[in-house]
């Protein structure tokens, strides 16, 4: 993936202003601008050969143009006989295996004639009408009946038939059946038309079963069967749900198109929702200018679908514009509409502009939905506020909207990032208690939560349930995994199931991009990171705000502080699109560099464009002030953030502990440590190392000794930090035996120590000026550690030879 060597082009593009007001209008508005990108013909890559004119045929061939769409099966294409016969079986109280079709059926085929004009529509229309009324097995003992008759070959090849039963059969969710039906009939030498591999791809289509449906697709091509236009709009619908690139959704229109199959109102409405997953604003934008351009007319569909990709691309302003745009042209804002403005908002932190949206919302008689309320709580759980997220559920609760999975998968995400996670295996139980079923999002997030606590034996135990309890790894479980591991320090593993994806036939998308990209920059690999996001640019996807906040985070990992700086005045003067991402990425890389101006001058930045910190960003604010030791300015903080609603998290409280450790109020750094374990979260290694760092730097051994109990009767393992605490104490104080018993018993429980932990003995040796008993130290290092190496003993005796010349 990095193979390739370039530097990332900085895209302009205007920079995202907050909206002056929600408040939803009739007034009208002039369309949407023509975006400054190059039309959608343009952006298909690798192509052979450009679509050529066709005559377009006007009709939408989407579900709303179907006259017959929500009333009852009629009966009247039958033939009176037909009638007679459906009447029959419907009515009939035996089982499917113990009605005698051979008596009812079997007068339809005493004819004159083979195969009467009538003959094959009554079959159809019978069979159709026995789904209609939810008797799948009588409608499929009735196909079976037909099939076994040495008459069935040209009764069954080529006609609408084997469409309706495998239809049925999909809907019945007997997805085995339908398929297995499919391959005996084509052994048997059925002839497959388009019709019947067109059911089969939306029966698998419609069951999550997509990889299935393409490889069907393509088989159809195969054997020279030409998928329709409701073919191709399936597998588009498809490849959007797959999050396939932009690319291959592109060659797919122009595969399409170079067949005479023009598309419809249906298939660019299709394409507009394939824009949502890679936050595609605007190409969706190019599309529905395209759709004008066509000839169609946008109907509620197609602003409600251009609406999300705002939605989930957060920006909206844009969102509105549409929003203005649909009114003035008659369409009334639903239930669905609201969500994606409400999504739009939240996304871009404008939470109590959200919340107003759903007042808006219930004024105008639209009631909010699972959906609306699950916007909500993700938003404020994003954000930090978790009191706010706990009152939005409870309202969900109270007004009899019953939670669905999204709504536990952000629960679940709540307290999993909080690190509470008893709290979160609980919501987990719920799921089954309220008769849901985990799904791919579920694992997904139980994923994402361990990796991102460090807990890759979690990680690797997660994924086993899994795939024991059925779920095949798809895109987002690669990408997630790639996430995880990478956050546990184990980056070979993150690009060991990189290469599994690509074994798997998976291709990458933006998430993986950026889950790669997220990985580098944990190891401040900026070159990589610049290598990867040209690759992206090259056409394989567009680069969004958390690619280049990867950048940004590479770039401080890497030390690489000027490059950093240069592309944060990008980010101030506009030539970079001023996303509220970015801008508080810019919070966070300058506090980890410990660039208190530069951190200071972002967060004003976001402050000054109305867009609301969120936890993440105050904790960056806290732990630069902390560790400067600007005991005021993190009061400011702290207080900003129980006024806002914010809920404190666990890196919260460790900053403060931070801060309290150096100071002379140095006991307040444990009673922090006493608060986060009261409100029921699990301090990690941080917590303790940074308590014990204090009681050691005031000499408060026996406390310190408490507290390293106490880490070790959690479940926690010291790490090299830890114990060099207590070695650099002691050595500080010439309590060399001390210092020496430490390292002994460190090693014996199998942590390794590092050059700080012999620097201290040998710096405190000089100290007192024992300079003679620190050379004896090092001569002897490798009776007291085994593994230290020549090299280490010769560094040492450089460093006293240093310290006392």
């Amino acid at each position: 993936m990095v193979a390739k060597v370039a530097l990332p082009l900085l895209l302009p593009n205007p920079p995202l202003s907050r909206p002056n007001s929600v408040v939803v209008t009739t007034t009208p508005t002039t369309s949407t601008s023509t975006p400054s990108s190059p039309p959608v013909t343009t952006l298909i890559h690798d192509l052979n050969s450009t679509s050529s004119s066709h005559t377009r045929h006007r009709t939408t061939l989407g579900k709303s143009s179907d006259p017959n769409r929500g009333k009852p099966w009629s009966s009247h294409r039958l033939s009176p006989q037909g009638q007679q016969i459906l009447h029959s079986l419907i009515h009939s109280h035996s089982d499917s295996d113990s009605i005698p079709l051979d008596d009812i059926l079997g007068p339809l085929f005493d004819h004159p004639h083979p195969h009467p004009p009538s003959l094959s529509s009554d079959i159809l229309g019978i069979i159709n009408a026995l789904g209609f009324n939810n008797k799948c097995d009588l409608a499929l003992a009735v196909f079976r009946w037909v099939r076994t008759r040495d008459d069935s070959l040209p009764l069954l090849s080529g006609s609408a038939i084997v469409a309706v039963i495998i239809k049925i059969l999909g809907k019945a969710g007997r997805v085995s059946s339908a398929s297995s039906l499919f391959i005996a009939l084509q052994n048997d030498g059925f002839e497959m038309n388009a019709h019947a591999y067109t059911s089969l791809i939306k029966v698998y289509a419609n069951n999550g079963r997509y990889r299935d449906a393409v490889t069907l697709f393509n088989k159809m091509e195969q054997h020279a069967c030409s998928p329709t236009l409701i073919t191709y709009n399936v597998i588009l619908n498809v490849y959007g749900k797959m999050g396939m690139p932009w690319s291959n959704v592109m060659v797919l229109v122009d595969a399409m198109k170079s067949h005479g199959v023009a598309p419809d109102l249906y298939t660019y409405n299709t394409l507009i929702s394939c824009c949502r997953r890679g936050s595609l604003y605007e190409e969706a934008l190019q599309l529905f200018e395209n759709i004008k351009l066509e000839g169609f007319t946008p109907d509620k569909v197609t602003y409600n679908a251009l609406l999300d990709v705002f939605g989930k691309s957060g920006r909206p302003k844009e969102a509105m514009q549409v929003l203005n745009e649909m009114q003035s042209n008659g369409f009334s804002p639903t239930s669905v509409t609201y969500n994606s403005l409400i999504s739009a908002y939240a996304r871009a932190g404008f939470l109590e502009d959200a919340l107003e949206l759903k007042t808006q919302m219930v004024d105008r008689g639209i009631k909010p939905d699972v959906f609306t309320y699950t916007t909500l709580l993700s938003g404020f759980e994003k954000a930090g506020k978790d009191e706010f997220a706990v009152k939005v559920f409870e309202e969900m609760r109270e007004a009899g909207c019953k939670p669905n999975i999204c709504t536990f998968n952000a629960l679940i995400k709540m307290h999993g990032n909080r690190g509470r996670f008893a709290e979160m295996m609980k919501v987990f139980e719920d799921i089954r208690v309220c008769n849901c079923s985990p799904d791919i999002v579920t694992w997904n997030t139980l994923l994402a939560v361990f990796g991102q606590n460090g807990l890759d034996s979690e990680v690797s135990g997660i994924f086993k349930e899994m795939k024991r309890a059925g779920f095949v790894p798809e895109r987002d479980t690669f990408n997630t995994l790639i996430s995880a591991y990478s956050r546990c320090g184990s980056f070979d593993q993150a690009m060991a199931v990189y290469r599994s994806m690509l074994e798997a036939g998976v291709a990458p998308d933006l998430s993986t991009y950026n889950a790669v990209l997220a990985a580098l920059a944990r190891g401040g690999l900026w070159e990589q990171s610049e290598k990867v996001l040209a690759e992206m640019k090259d056409g394989r996807c567009k680069p969004n705000e958390l690619s280049y906040s990867s950048l940004l985070h590479a770039y401080a990992n890497g030390k690489e502080i000027e490059r950093m700086n240069a592309f944060a005045e990008e980010i101030y003067s506009g030539s970079v699109e001023m996303h509220a991402v970015l801008l508080k990425t810019l919070v966070l890389v300058n506090s980890k560099s410990d660039l208190l101006m530069e951190t200071e001058r972002a967060f004003l930045e976001l402050r000054s464009r109305g867009i609301s910190p969120d936890i993440t960003t105050l904790n960056a604010m806290l732990s630069i002030y902390g560790r400067k030791r600007m005991v005021a300015k993190t009061n400011e903080i702290l207080n900003f953030m129980y006024e806002s609603g914010f809920t404190p998290s666990l890196t919260t409280y460790n900053s403060l502990m931070y801060m309290h450790s150096r100071s002379k109020n140095f006991q307040k750094s444990e009673e922090i440590l006493r608060e986060v374990l009261e409100r029921g979260m699990k301090p990690d290694k941080i917590s303790y190392n940074t308590v014990i760092y204090a009681y050691c730097r005031n000499g408060r051994m026996k406390e310190a000794s408490r507290i390293f109990s106490e880490m070790k009767n959690s479940a926690l393992v010291p790490n090299v930090v830890t114990y060099n605490t207590f070695i650099a104490t002691y050595a500080a104080d010439s309590m060399f035996a001390e210092a020496i018993d430490v390292v002994q018993y460190m090693i014996k429980q199998g942590c390794k120590p590092d050059h700080n932990t012999y620097n201290s003995i040998v710096d405190g040796y000089c100290k007192f000026k024992r300079q003679d008993e620190a050379k004896s130290f090092v001569k002897n290092l490798s009776n007291l550690d085994p593994h230290a190496s020549k090299e280490e003993e010769n560094r040492l005796l450089e460093r006293i030879a240093k310290l006392w010349p």
